[in-house]
């Protein structure tokens, strides 16, 4: 007890002084795109599997998120990570990070031009 009051600590000090401000991590999550008819906007469908708590099977729990895509770069069907960010917009928290997997259908938009 001594030794703690006398400014040596018990536990092991930590990289970043006390006093800076330290942002928390952006949550990043990697999911299937399964619409993008919206200008600049995805929607991901990220499945998450978790242990039941009771039973200890393995549940898959879907959830779709809406993205913001600057560059209408992602596809139905790409496998793309996700990163959290400010409000966009009444539904949008997320935004494109990076594709993951480009799927192997090609769009119909881009055969429809093709062929005209």
């Amino acid at each position: 007890m001594a030794e703690t009051a006398a400014g040596t600590s018990a536990t092991p000090k930590s990289a970043t002084p006390k006093n800076e401000n330290v942002q928390g991590r952006r949550k990043v999550v990697v999911g299937e795109v399964v619409a993008n008819r919206m200008q600049k906007t995805i929607v991901v469908k990220v499945t998450r599997k978790k242990a039941h708590p009771f039973y200890g099977r393995v549940v898959a729990r879907n959830k779709k998120f809406y993205a913001h895509d600057e560059t209408n770069e992602a596809h139905v069907g790409d496998v793309v990570r996700i990163e959290e960010t400010r409000p966009l917009s009444k539904l949008k928290r997320w935004k494109l990070k990076d594709i993951v997997r480009k799927t192997a259908l090609v769009p119909e938009i881009v055969l429809e031009k093709e062929g005209k």
